[in-house]
């Protein structure tokens, strides 16, 4: 609409991997494994085309109303349709990528904008509060605002896993009846379907989370450890970049059963260097201010020459 209207718009993108950029190939969910090609000559590019060729069909709306308001036909809307020629904000930890070369120049990365919801400043609830208060901090559980709707035996899995290793947990189930009882809670495992992330995550030992953009934004600055489940889109890649910053672990979905999840904690909580990398991460990502720069990079396109 800012094209047809002859107007200066800005976009936004919320993880790397909307960039789509064969030089820095993003882990594609239906094949994680070819991330693990992309140093071998063509293959990245290869693997973006071929990824632009299966979702063609998907941008013929988009290129229908752009026939309608006599625009000339556009670039795909999922790569590089979906970018302004006049900024582009990067709304992710320059800590997990830079602006690929191939990307466009008014690409401005700013550091996450962290979200609570309209309630951000709400505390923890006073079960929440009593819990965390009668024992050493817990592992946190949690499949964000999508994941949480497919979990399958996550949650049981999870409580079996604390069980197994004598840890606390705060399983945040979400609104969904599926996600209901996951055995007896006990003393040691409190279930509640939400709680803010930036108020409990710094409250954790560990945090176990789906690595949506919001959910892994926020378990990056609490500086907390972290294992990732990715379950989907942007997921899979965020995970990779979490763990290449050395403060967290992978499991993928089909492999996370309360044994795998067991012995993942067990690595994250006993080797040293992994709570310690998850700290200064944590540091380094609280002072980027991503408001503040997303905000600074607004005014200068509205100061910018019309």
């Amino acid at each position: 609409m800012g094209e047809h209207l002859r107007m200066r718009w800005a976009s936004t993108v919320l993880a790397p991997m909307s960039f789509f950029s064969p030089l820095d190939l993003p882990v594609f969910p239906p094949i994680p494994w070819a991330k693990r090609l992309e140093h071998i000559p063509g293959v990245a590019r290869a693997l973006v085309g071929l990824a632009r060729s299966v979702t063609r069909s998907w941008g013929e709306p988009v290129q229908a109303l752009r026939r309608e308001l006599g625009l000339p036909h556009g670039g795909h809307p999922v790569y590089e349709g979906q970018h302004s020629p006049h900024l582009v904000l990067g709304l992710f930890s320059r800590y997990l990528a830079a602006a690929p070369p191939d990307a466009p120049a008014v690409v401005r990365i700013t550091g996450a904008i962290p979200y609570n919801g309209v309630e951000a400043e709400r505390s923890l609830s006073p079960s929440i509060e009593a819990f965390l208060a009668t024992g050493p901090p817990p592992v946190v559980f949690t499949l964000g605002s999508s994941a949480v709707g497919a979990a399958g035996t996550f949650y049981e899995a999870s409580a079996e896993a604390v069980r197994q290793l004598g840890l606390r947990a705060v399983l945040l189930v979400g609104a969904q009846g599926r996600n209901g009882p996951v055995g007896p809670s006990g003393d040691d495992i409190l279930r509640v379907a939400f709680a803010p992330h930036a108020a409990l995550f710094p409250r954790a030992s560990a945090i176990v989370h789906q690595g949506g953009a919001g959910t892994l934004h926020q378990a990056l600055r609490s500086g907390r450890p972290t294992i990732v489940v990715p379950f989907a889109h942007d997921q899979p890649d965020n995970a990779f970049r979490a763990e290449r910053l050395g403060g967290s672990l992978t499991i993928r979905p089909s492999r996370y059963s309360a044994r795998t999840a067991a012995r993942a904690l067990r690595r994250l909580l006993d080797v040293p260097g992994y709570a310690a990398r998850a700290e200064a991460v944590g540091a380094q990502v609280r002072a980027e201010d991503g408001v503040t720069n997303a905000c600074d990079a607004l005014e200068g396109l509205l100061a910018g020459p019309r």
